[in-house]
Parts: C-alpha cells; sequence; structure tokens
C-alpha cells in the first residue's frame, strides 16, 4: 500500500468512526462504543474469511460466535437493530472491498489466530443474560441425548429446559409438571423482526420476562411438531419424568435475530371444559445466537 493509499485509508476509517460516534447516543456512549468497535472488527474478519478463506473452521466457528456475543453486547448497551444493521453492512462492504492477499487483512487474520486459537478449543462454554444463562456443550456422542445449548425456567411449581438438543441440535422443550398435567401441544411464540421496529420492553420490568415479550399481533408462533416421553438426560435436575416437544428449526434462525434483551414464550396446551387451557413459560433471549454459532 502506497503512502497516499495509506492516508486514504485512515480517513475512510476516520469517518466511519464519526459516523459511528454520531449514530450512538450519548449517555451510553462509551460502552456501545466499545461493543460496536468489535462487533465491526468481527463482522469485518466473519465476511473476509467467507470470501477468502482464511481460518481453518475451528477458528471460523470460535469468531463467529464472538461475533455474535459482540452483537448482542450492541444491542444491550442501546444502539437500536437498525443501527446494528447498517454498522455490519458496512463492516461486509468493506471486507468486500480489500484484497485477501493486503497488508491489512493479512495482519487481522493472524491476530484473530492467535486470539482465538485456544478458544476454538474449548468444549463448554456459558453464556450469562441479564437474568439468566444458556450453558453450551459441543462434545460429542452417537447414543445419548444431552443438551447443546440450554437455558432452564421456572414457571410457579412446574420447570422447564428449553434449548438445542441431541446430535442434531433439534429446537427443544422439556417440561415437568408438578400437578401430573400432561400438555397435549406446545407453541415458541417470538417478536416477528419483518414486522417490528424493535424489542417491546416494559418500563421497570427489570428481571420480569413477562415485561420482556412482543404482543401476539406482533409475534411469530411455531407449533411443536413432535411430543414424547423426555430422555432422563434431558430432564430437569431432579425430575422423575417429563414431555419433550420438537419445534421446526426455524426456530433457532428466529431466535438469534432477537435482541438479547426481550424474552421467548413457550406456552403449552392442555384439554379443559370448552376453550383450551395454556400455561406459559419465558426464557431470555440473552446471547442464544452466540451459543449457537458457539456449537458450530
Amino acid at each position: 500500500m502506497t503512502s497516499a493509499e495509506h492516508q486514504k485509508g485512515r480517513a475512510r476509517q476516520g469517518m466511519a468512526a464519526i459516523a459511528l460516534a454520531a449514530m450512538l447516543a450519548a449517555p451510553t456512549a462509551p460502552r456501545a462504543a466499545e461493543a460496536a468497535d468489535q462487533l465491526y472488527e468481527r463482522t469485518l474478519m466473519t465476511a473476509a474469511d467467507a470470501r477468502c478463506r482464511l481460518f481453518a473452521p475451528q477458528i471460523a466457528a470460535a469468531l463467529d460466535a464472538a461475533r455474535a456475543q459482540a452483537r448482542g453486547a450492541t444491542l444491550r448497551s442501546g444502539v437500536s437493530e437498525p443501527q446494528v444493521a447498517a454498522l455490519e453492512q458496512r463492516a461486509r462492504a468493506k471486507a468486500a472491498s480489500a484484497a485477501c492477499n493486503s497488508k491489512d487483512i493479512t495482519l487481522a487474520a493472524s491476530r484473530v489466530k492467535a486470539a482465538f486459537d485456544g478458544y476454538a478449543q474449548m468444549q463448554t462454554m456459558t453464556y450469562p443474560g441479564d437474568v439468566s444463562s444458556w450453558k453450551a456443550d459441543r462434545a460429542s456422542s452417537a447414543t445419548i441425548p444431552f443438551w447443546r445449548l440450554s437455558q432452564m425456567s421456572a414457571f410457579g411449581a412446574d420447570r422447564l429446559m428449553f434449548g438445542l438438543a441431541g446430535r442434531n441440535k433439534a429446537v427443544t422443550a422439556v417440561a415437568t409438571f408438578e400437578n401430573g398435567q400432561r400438555p397435549y401441544a406446545a407453541r415458541v411464540i417470538l417478536r416477528d423482526t419483518k414486522r417490528t421496529l424493535g424489542p417491546y420492553i416494559a418500563n421497570q420490568s427489570g428481571r420480569a420476562l413477562t415485561g420482556k415479550v412482543a404482543p401476539r399481533n406482533a409475534s411469530l408462533v411455531f407449533n411443536a411438531e413432535t411430543r414424547e416421553e423426555a430422555p432422563p438426560t434431558l430432564l430437569p435436575t431432579g425430575a422423575k419424568s417429563g414431555l419433550a416437544f420438537r419445534f421446526p428449526v426455524a426456530v433457532a434462525e428466529a431466535m438469534s435475530q432477537l435482541d438479547p434483551r426481550e424474552a421467548v414464550t413457550i406456552e403449552f396446551v392442555f384439554t379443559g371444559r370448552g376453550d383450551e387451557m395454556t400455561r406459559k413459560a419465558y426464557v431470555e433471549v440473552g446471547d442464544f445466537a452466540a451459543g449457537r454459532a458457539f456449537l458450530r
């Protein structure tokens, strides 16, 4: 790169930094800027790897998980979804304009390899949220069904395990009910990002996930595809029996697009006198996308 080209590159970076600073709200600017910087860098290198094949699969997966985690941190800091999408688009455009063998890409790739080599070897990871955590496990088993990515939730005296289970990482809900009732169906209800501009989070909702869900008319509803007795390895700790509901694969992708601060509703349907009866459990979106990327 010539001196003139280097100066032009620095100027473009400066303009991008100015645009980013203007984009961020003043109360959260320091925190948002740090998270957004990480998101920009990791999105750029993920896009560069997709085009140039810079990394081994393990490093690429670790980088993508870190990118998803940075995306969640940026949204938590107060940057809106359209702003995050615009930032990601700028990073991808920058990656598309850089030669695969350029000095900048080569140097950045070497730093990524050094930073993520150890991370790529990890088999388990916990992603803390504001209310709950996701636990990820990418060990393999050909015979025993186990949770790959899971979150536990209690709703009244009943308990739920939700996440990705088994070798195929199927979206699964396993519930146990203290009164012995058995639901005949289950649904996952989450915000439709194509019809909304952002999450619905009630003022003063605090740790209550009930105040972090979208109204039904702004949501997607996925019905469970199967219902069966839950394997012991998928039951909540201490439970002796429970039901496992498996959902369409589209649920995982839809959840990955949500804001980490919002919640997803799992609705269990029981037979009643006349109208159906339902019980609702909630899971925090948190770093679901990062955990899912970690499994890859």
